[in-house]
C-alpha cells in the first residue's frame, strides 16, 4: 500500500465516520470517536479482505469492500456500546 492508497482510505474511512456522526448527532467527541472508530475498522477490514485475498472492489492497493464493510461495522457496534446503560 503505497502513500496515495493510505490518504484514499483515510480519506474514505473519514468521510464514513462524518457522515455517520451527522446521521446519528452528536457532539464533538462523538465526532472525534466516530473518526477513530471508522479509521480502525476501515484499515482492520482492508487487511482481513487483503489477507484471505478477497478480490472485490479494488480501487488501486485499497480493498474498498473489506475497508467500507469493517468501517461500517466498527460504527455501528461503536455507537451501539456508547448506549448501553449498566443495571444497578
Amino acid at each position: 500500500m503505497n502513500i496515495t492508497s493510505f490518504f484514499f482510505g483515510w480519506l474514505l474511512a473519514s468521510l464514513f465516520g462524518a457522515l455517520f456522526h451527522l446521521w446519528r448527532d452528536g457532539g464533538f467527541g462523538r465526532l472525534i470517536l466516530y473518526l477513530i472508530l471508522s479509521w480502525v475498522g476501515f484499515y482492520l477490514g482492508h487487511l482481513v479482505f487483503q489477507h484471505y485475498d478477497v478480490v472485490f472492489m479494488n480501487v488501486g492497493g485499497v480493498q474498498m469492500a473489506g475497508g467500507i464493510l469493517g468501517s461500517l461495522v466498527f460504527l455501528f457496534l461503536g455507537h451501539w456500546f456508547t448506549y448501553v446503560q449498566p443495571q444497578d
